[in-house]
């Protein structure tokens, strides 16, 4: 006999463009009695209620007295008053990254959601991503990471820079691969189509040795998301676009093969992890994690770790050469 898990009657808050899939997976997941959305904008609530069959509220507080949890999917400068909305009313919370858009904000969420005993979780998607599940089984004690996120230039998210708005997907994931605190932080970026930093590279040196290089760029031709990662025990390169990924492990005692060819020394090995929409499986772990049956996966606290590194790439390229040489 299969057992259902209990329904947690969840809302959405924002019915923008991933905002529109938080619906659309909340109305089919199971375990999830989702009762209907709330947003602020009076042409697009209504086409979304008619394009997904969805309950569209008058007001937040009105869809707030109806749920036990809220999926926060907002403009990330509305995150910290929206949030703090839904925390105050005793409601558990998946909030989009960045977590917020100040320091000070972010730390008032996780503060709030800790004295109310409340779930506070940050939608830093990668985390479920097909290829991260695939070589989490291998991973072991990363000493150097390179991140490529590329995307071509649209209008949306433009309201902050390429670094809150693509690199702290991998400042999150770095953080969590390398699991040690951050020693140093150099960076550059330049504003190019827009009044923030629209390509950015930063490197990232943690106190146990290992270095991280990570690059985002919001004006590319084309749309790139990599992770390679080097290991003593070998290599990984992941394609987060396409879900998949390659492990090159050295193998057991290869300095006594006399090899002459690195391909004499390495053994492929595939990586597989089972097909899932990743915003399915992250809002998954939400309502599990509200039902109690599991830790939440990405913690307030981890959302503000990678939000305050984040400051720290900002800082570093205000700082940086390139910056004080522009007009």
């Amino acid at each position: 006999m299969t057992r259902h898990p209990r329904p947690v009657r969840v809302g959405v808050v924002g019915a923008g463009a991933l905002g529109f899939h938080h619906i659309r997976l909340l109305q089919k997941i199971d375990g999830a009695d989702f009762v209907g959305f709330y947003d602020h904008n009076p042409k697009r609530a209504p086409y979304v209620a008619k394009e997904l069959g969805a309950t569209a509220f008058p007001s937040l507080e009105a869809l707030l007295d109806r749920v036990e949890a809220i999926t926060v999917v907002v403009p990330t400068p509305a995150h910290v008053d929206v949030g703090l909305a839904v925390l105050d009313h005793g409601i558990h919370a998946l909030i989009e990254k960045p977590l917020a858009d100040t320091l000070p904000g972010a730390e008032q969420l996780v503060h709030t959601a800790r004295e109310r005993g409340l779930c506070l979780q940050v939608g830093h998607v990668e985390r479920f991503n097909r290829a991260v599940r695939a070589a989490a089984p291998y991973l072991e004690e990363p000493r150097f990471l390179q991140t490529e996120r590329l995307a071509p230039f649209q209008p949306r998210g433009t309201d902050v820079a390429v670094i809150l708005d693509l690199m702290i997907h991998d400042l999150d994931l770095v953080l969590e691969l390398v699991r040690s605190e951050v020693a140093e932080v150099r960076a550059t970026g330049v504003p190019i189509l827009t009044p923030h930093v629209d390509i950015a590279n930063a490197r990232v040196e943690f106190v146990n040795g290992a270095v991280a290089v990570i690059t985002a760029s919001r004006v590319s031709r084309e749309r790139t998301r990599k992770l390679r990662i080097f290991q003593p025990t070998g290599y990984f390169s992941l394609d987060l676009a396409q879900g998949n990924g390659h492990f090159y492990r050295l193998k057991s005692g290869w300095q006594g093969l006399g090899a002459t060819r690195v391909e004499e020394i390495v053994e492929h090995v595939g990586l597989e992890a089972p097909e899932a929409e990743p915003l399915k499986l992250e809002l998954e772990s939400f309502l599990r994690a509200v039902r109690g049956e599991a830790e939440v996966v990405v913690t307030g606290a981890a959302g503000l770790q990678a939000l305050a590194l984040a400051h720290r790439v900002a800082d570093a390229i205000e700082t940086s050469p390139l910056a004080s040489a522009r007009p």
